[in-house]
């Protein structure tokens, strides 16, 4: 199984790459995954280039690549402003949107504060709602605090089983039908009255 991972942080070294780190391990022991890492931070020029002239450049077309077609995906941001950061958000903005329907997603993120961990209620599993992709029950945030302190490692064990456990029952790609035929409004509320 492809197990993508994709990382937004900013700096080197970077507590963002640590936990993503940190949970692909914990996937690799659960699961037998190849595991590929996509530093978006390494891609930011390609992305503002795709934003504006809507084609992607070659290490990002291969980014792209990867995160469609991986079984499982692991997303870890920095907190900015209450929120993912920009960089992070604007990868997700180039990827087409059909990409993550029905994949499963592990979202996690970093930050400076505990009081900003609900940043993944907020922010990470909306996102990941709206493209359609199946996050896991359990989101993973690591303040400056956090880092080898009791809890964190066994959040990371915790999500990373639900994420092994997701992938290990995909047998295929799946296709999420959206097309659908609408009914008019006035056209249900004619079926309701009565004839006569």
């Amino acid at each position: 199984m492809r197990l993508v991972v994709v990382s937004a942080g900013l700096s080197v070294p970077s507590s963002t790459r640590l936990l993503a780190d940190r949970l692909a391990q914990a996937v690799a022991g659960k699961a037998s995954v190849d595991v590929r890492f996509v530093e978006v931070r390494d891609l930011a020029v390609e992305i503002a280039h795709n934003l504006t002239n809507g084609f992607p450049g070659r290490k990002l077309a291969d980014a792209l690549d990867a995160v469609t077609g991986a079984d499982g995906l692991i997303v870890v941001t920095p907190v900015f402003s209450a929120s993912y950061s920009g960089l992070f958000k604007s990868f997700f903005d180039v990827l087409d949107q059909d990409a993550l329907a029905g994949k499963p997603v592990l979202i996690a993120a970093t930050g400076g504060s505990a009081r900003h961990s609900l940043v993944l209620e907020h922010a990470l599993r909306p996102l990941f709602a709206y493209l359609r992709a199946v996050v896991v029950p359990t989101a993973v945030y690591a303040a400056s605090e956090d880092w080898g302190a009791e809890g964190l490692p066994e959040r990371i064990e915790r999500a990373a089983g639900e994420l092994a456990a997701l992938m290990s029952g995909l047998s295929a790609p799946r296709k999420v039908k959206d097309d659908f035929d609408v009914v008019p409004f006035a056209d249900q509320l004619a079926a309701l009255r009565p004839a006569g």
